[in-house]
């Protein structure tokens, strides 16, 4: 992956972890619900393996996930750490504005 290509794809992270974390902090009135959503998402996005695995056969499914996530090149971290990085700050722009007093929803 390119620089440019890991830059850009950063940005589109945190943006979009943002944009959802901040809808569903808003309508779920719950302020780090996608802050304990995310680690679930990021494994549905890494792994090649359906998520009933885990429950059925987990003696492969865990293992295999490990290789995965070990697998995973600087890049693809950094574009995790972004996503996390937009969620977080979700979260505290959804806490400064309730604080200020503004209701939503």
């Amino acid at each position: 992956m390119h620089i440019i290509q890991a830059v850009i794809g950063s940005v589109l992270y945190l943006v979009m972890f943002f944009s959802i974390g901040f809808i569903l902090n808003m309508l779920l009135r719950s302020t780090w619900i996608m802050l304990v959503l995310y680690p679930l998402i990021i494994i549905m996005m890494i792994d090649n393996q359906s998520t009933l695995d885990y429950f059925t056969n987990a003696r492969e499914a865990i293992p295999n996930l490990g290789e995965r996530i070990m697998g995973l090149q600087t890049a693809d971290v950094t574009m995790f750490a972004a996503g996390l990085a937009g969620i977080i700050i979700a979260g505290m722009s959804i806490r400064f504005l309730r604080k200020s007093g503004y209701q939503m929803f």
